[in-house]
């Protein structure tokens, strides 16, 4: 069937939306519909709450910007993670990625993307602010920067090591166990988490 014409309005009106998700195309698109025209009402009927339900209902941890379904996550409200140790990510996947090492027991910031100049994107469109007022409440410790060995990640890292440099606090960020230009989502959890275990003081990772 030339997936240019379709049968039914219904039909194409729901593969142009799938066709919309990254790395969906129509022919992708129109299988995943007629699956769905295969399974019982009632199974669909709660695939497309749940996701009506996601959009509605989600928050932003008001303390790392982590997504929740609460004003405080999980993580944050747990008594027995390590206060003193923040984690710096660019994303809930790299969270995620982190968590699933079982290497890390502090706190998270999650900045809600990377300096790209070429997107459009500076340091007003993250969460650096809110950083850099986490730090300045004294608890912290040490700041480990997580972000993507990518240029951008590295641009990053920079800009908040210079504005954290001055505080009184540990810089580190992870061993180059995680090669240059990985994002962290698709590291394995065993390179992950030795290089978090085996991080490094961030200022002898310049030049490298």
């Amino acid at each position: 069937m030339n997936i240019d014409k379709y049968p039914s309005r219904l039909l194409e009106n729901a593969v142009n939306e799938f066709a919309k998700l990254p790395g969906i195309g129509r022919k992708s698109a129109l299988r995943l519909v007629l699956h769905l025209l295969r399974q019982n009402r009632e199974d669909v009927n709660t695939f497309g709450n749940s996701l009506i339900e996601l959009r509605n209902e989600i928050k932003h941890c008001k303390v790392c910007y982590n997504i929740s379904d609460t004003e405080i996550c999980k993580i944050c409200a747990n008594p027995s993670r390590n206060e003193s140790v923040l984690c710096v990510v660019e994303n809930i996947r790299d969270v995620m990625s982190v968590e699933n090492t079982q290497q890390f027991n502090g706190l998270y910031h999650v900045l809600g993307g990377i300096i790209s100049p070429m997107d459009g994107i500076g340091p007003a469109d993250l969460e650096i602010d809110a950083l850099l007022k986490r730090v300045e409440k004294g608890k912290i410790t040490e700041v480990i920067l997580a972000l993507s060995t990518t240029m951008e990640g590295d641009t990053t890292n920079f800009y908040i090591f210079r504005k954290l440099k001055e505080q009184n606090i540990k810089l580190s960020t992870l061993a180059r166990g995680v090669s240059i230009g990985d994002e962290l989502e698709y590291t394995d959890e065993i390179t992950l988490g030795r290089s978090l275990t085996n991080r490094v003081p961030y200022e002898s990772s310049l030049g490298k």
